[in-house]
């Protein structure tokens, strides 16, 4: 279990580097939401045998849920800051929260489900903000790249669930869903400005390590951990995420992006800590 949970902070961690890199790259939301993702899905081919096994209808479902989650996630990063782009996606545990039971088995604990309204409360702080008219937009889409994320990781943690030796799994619905969304941004490339070639040097860090290896460390983390556990462990990424893009892109989030932030993040950690609080103190209990 704890190599897992390393493996799953270990694709936060290069997570969280997107919105800087975004942010430093001239191209628009949809170049890059190709460039990384035909550089992913490549990479993943090549490096990844069981990658290239015929995709059941699970793999299928959970490569567009897939494609979805980094399409959108690229476009919202160009038209709202990188910090309510990561925060508004980090919205999939409390999706994840409300589908897990019914998709997985996994039903929510009751101290789970009272996390729902503070979740509540903090994403509806992100748009009180003052907004551009199209940074409005960029929430509305990261928000929706939330759902698909949560989409994207119970069908990892179902796939997990019922793998057979010798089946298609979430490595193929990895490189099917870069294709899927390379394919659907291409025709849209010719739209944006030319690639100057520091911006083919970032998309190629994007695809490789922000991308396909991050990715690759998440399918195999979440194999082995419940799926709400792992949508929380992966917020590590929100809160690095503004880090990197105000220390290397100089974009300040707003203040009540902060604070929403802050409140989902503390009701993330209190999720991640009540358990663990409540098993030791039963043990105290016992013992005196």
């Amino acid at each position: 279990m704890l190599e897992s949970r390393l493996l799953l902070l270990a694709a936060a961690l290069l997570w969280s580097t997107a919105g800087a890199a975004m942010k430093l790259c001239q191209l628009s939301g949809v170049q890059i939401a190709c460039g990384r993702s035909l550089v992913a899905g490549l990479f993943l081919f090549l490096v990844v045998p069981e990658a290239r096994r015929r995709p059941t209808l699970p793999v299928c479902l959970t490569a567009l849920a897939y494609a979805a989650t980094v399409g959108l996630f690229a476009i919202s990063n160009k038209l709202t800051t990188a910090a309510n782009a990561i925060f508004l996606q980090s919205t999939a545990p409390l999706w994840v929260l409300l589908l897990s039971g019914k998709l997985l088995g996994e039903p929510p604990t009751r101290a789970e489900l009272l996390a729902v309204p503070i979740y509540g409360l903090g994403l509806s702080l992100f748009f009180l903000d003052e907004l551009s008219p199209g940074q409005v937009t960029g929430n509305l889409v990261a928000v929706v790249a939330g759902v698909a994320f949560a989409t994207t990781i119970i069908g990892f943690r179902r796939m997990a669930q019922s793998a057979a030796p010798g089946q298609a799994g979430s490595s193929t619905a990895l490189v099917l869903g870069n294709g899927i969304a390379a394919l659907a941004a291409a025709p849209l490339w010719s739209t944006g400005p030319a690639a100057r070639p520091v911006d083919l040097t970032i998309l190629l860090y994007l695809g490789v390590f922000q991308l396909g290896l991050a990715y690759l460390c998440f399918v195999r983390g979440v194999a082995r951990t419940r799926a709400l556990e792992a949508s929380l462990l992966v917020l590590l990424e929100p809160v690095l995420n503004p880090v990197w893009t105000f220390l290397f892109a100089g974009e300040r989030p707003g203040p009540w992006a902060l604070a929403g932030g802050s409140i989902v993040l503390l009701a993330t950690l209190w999720r991640i800590l009540a358990p663990a609080l409540a098993r030791t103190n039963g043990v105290s209990r016992a013992a005196g």
